[in-house]
């Protein structure tokens, strides 16, 4: 597992091993490979909040090697569906072909559009970008709340 303090608010975000090897198995390790995406699904421990689930790609999302789009209505379905199981939606995550990666400029673009538009009770919506390097390295993690865009950092847990 991997933790992320957010800020000065206590809490943490941990992503499990699990969600770690499902988001490593997709690294764009060669120029032949696509992006890759999907949501990521938690739940609050408090202070703690668990990443336990990560989705996708789908064979219905568009993929290539600079670009990402998911299916956003089999999105929808998997946010109705895991919420039923206790899990809660919080955010998205995706490859990038860089050894440690950094948000695009649609990347900030479609996240704020994304904590903006959606109906939730959440401080942030995060984003997951998992790069070429191994882990904790190339997994680079962002909280976008509004206008306020947040780089969490590793801690030793």
């Amino acid at each position: 597992m991997i933790a992320y303090p957010i800020g000065i608010s206590g809490q943490c975000l941990v992503f499990s091993t699990g969600v770690l090897n499902h988001l490593a198995k997709h690294r764009q390790t060669h120029w032949w490979h696509a992006e890759a995406g999907g949501q990521l699904f938690a739940r609050f421990e408090v202070p703690n909040i668990v990443v336990e689930k990560a989705t996708g790609p789908r064979k219905s999302d568009r993929r290539s090697r600079f670009c990402y789009v998911p299916n956003r209505s089999i999105e929808q379905r998997e946010i109705n569906q895991l919420h039923g199981e206790g899990l809660h939606f919080i955010g998205d995550w995706h490859t990038h072909p860089e050894s440690i990666p950094s948000p695009s400029y649609w990347d900030a673009e479609s996240m704020r559009d994304l904590f903006n538009r959606s109906d939730h009770k959440l401080n942030g919506i995060v984003l997951a970008i998992v790069g070429r390097e191994s882990f904790p390295l190339a997994l680079s993690v962002w909280v976008y709340a509004g206008a306020e865009v947040i780089k969490l950092s590793q801690s030793g847990l």
